[in-house]
């Protein structure tokens, strides 16, 4: 049998193998406090996009969508109903896409998915929804314009439709100047790098 000296012999020999092993380990605990690691805990209204000629914008496109939305909403009969499904259907997209696209802006959230083009994004999605309100409300008129709810949803339609045109302009206009100011500093990185490459041949001296 064992005497208490050899079981502590062990004991101590033990503590200290796990001790090295523990200090050399890469897989150390982390003293990193926990709320350090919350992407979302630092969110804050940006104030400034709300007043913003984007931040209006679209805060008139998702009031005008749900005011839309709201007036089709109060059709109770419809004879045929395929315009009304249709802008049912485009109204209330519209709405959800740009308020989620509006809370995105609003508190930053594209800064934390910065893998996402939110310039085109957004851009897509103001002209996709300029082309189906125009469209759907058009529809409307043509099919479904013997009610007051009905000629109301038109008119919105039609509102909300130039809002929309006009963010899809001011939108593109802008795409259209980072286009070209990326471009230019592509160029003239590219003319200053074949400057350079032509003074270090230049500077070589001759081998024959």
């Amino acid at each position: 049998m064992r005497n208490s000296e050899e079981v502590d012999g062990f004991d101590g020999e033990a503590s200290n193998t796990s001790m090295i092993s523990g200090a050399s380990s890469p897989y150390q605990p982390t003293t990193e406090p926990v709320h350090s690691r919350n992407v979302l805990g630092d969110i804050r209204c940006d104030t400034e996009y709300l007043r913003s000629h984007f931040g209006i914008l679209k805060i008139i496109e998702v009031a005008l969508s749900i005011i839309a939305f709201i007036c089709i909403e109060t059709i109770m009969l419809c004879l045929p109903c395929g315009g009304v499904y249709f802008f049912e259907f485009v109204s209330c997209s519209a709405s959800v896409v740009t308020g989620v696209l509006l809370l995105v802006f609003c508190l930053n959230l594209h800064l934390k998915v910065p893998h996402v083009n939110w310039s085109i994004t957004d851009l897509v999605n103001t002209a996709a929804s300029t082309f189906f309100f125009f469209l759907s409300s058009i529809v409307l008129a043509a099919l479904n314009h013997s009610s007051g709810a009905a000629i109301a949803a038109v008119v919105f339609g039609f509102l909300v439709t130039g809002v929309y045109g006009l963010n899809t302009f001011l939108a593109v206009r802008q795409w259209r100047k980072g286009e070209g100011r990326s471009g230019a500093v592509q160029t003239s990185e590219y003319t200053r790098a074949r400057t350079a490459s032509r003074g270090e041949v230049e500077a070589q001296p001759d081998l024959q």
